[in-house]
């Protein structure tokens, strides 16, 4: 596809490139096109290529048209996630590793798949997860923000910049378990965990290039808080300005445009 099919307007941010499209759809085919881009550019240079990608509805778009790309070697993908629920069994519907087998991985088969698993003791979840992050540096990262300006699980109350570790277990705030439920990903609040493990935000801002993918008018306010205010943990997301390779695709209803 012609990343620029629908394409309303491209602003900036401090370093973040913002693509504004008309369309959700046509949104979610312009990031599959830039991410599939890079991803054969790096793929040409006879190396594994190392990917971290958000489990939402709102990347559902991103991963069918990464399915639909041609020419990526997805045998020398090494694929890892953003966050888990601790306690939720993996096979629920709602596990985020559940999510990104069903939508993408079953579908385009990495070489490597790395799931967190919330049924494991938290410490050493933390812990192992860590080390495979460790392995190397990670090529890209495929994100959402969330209606509470949170990126993964670092939701405001947790959020740290500086944070000393790479995985932890964290608390949710109770505005982005109503997100699961506002998702239909649960149907009652009392359903969402209370707990989940999540990469930092030193682990999601030291990948290579970075990712955003936020359509909807339910983020607009969030979207909004990341791109104006200052640069703070009341809204986790503003950091996303200051990374070096960052690009946000969303569409008129999310912006507001």
């Amino acid at each position: 596809m012609d990343d620029r099919e629908g394409l309303l307007d491209v602003r900036t941010a401090e370093r973040m490139s913002i693509h504004i499209y008309s369309r959700r759809s046509l949104m979610g085919a312009a990031a599959a096109a830039r991410v599939g881009e890079n991803m054969r550019r790096l793929l040409d240079q006879d190396r594994r290529l190392r990917m971290v990608f958000a489990a939402a509805p709102s990347q559902n778009e991103l991963y069918e048209g990464l399915v639909r790309e041609k020419r990526i070697d997805w045998s020398r993908v090494d694929a890892f996630h953003m966050d888990e629920y601790i306690g939720l069994n993996g096979a629920a519907p709602q596990s985020f590793g559940t999510f990104l087998t069903d939508r993408l991985f079953s579908r385009v088969k990495p070489g490597r798949v790395e799931l967190l698993s919330g049924m494991a003791d938290a410490g050493q979840e933390c812990a192992r997860y860590s080390e495979l992050l460790r392995e190397a540096p990670i090529d890209i990262v495929c994100l959402g923000i969330g209606e509470n300006g949170h990126i993964a699980f670092n939701d405001p109350p947790v959020a740290d910049f500086n944070d000393p570790v790479l995985v932890k277990a964290v608390l949710l705030e109770e505005a982005c378990r109503r997100q699961q439920v506002n998702d239909g990903c649960f149907s009652r609040l009392e359903e969402v965990p209370t707990h989940a493990l999540t990469l930092t935000i030193p682990a999601l801002m030291a990948g290579g290039q970075l990712f955003g993918i936020v359509p909807g008018a339910s983020k607009r306010t969030a979207l909004q808080a990341a791109l104006q205010d200052p640069v703070s943990t009341d809204c986790p997301a503003t950091i996303l300005r200051t990374h070096p390779d960052m690009v946000l695709f969303t569409d008129r209803e999310a912006f507001g445009l």
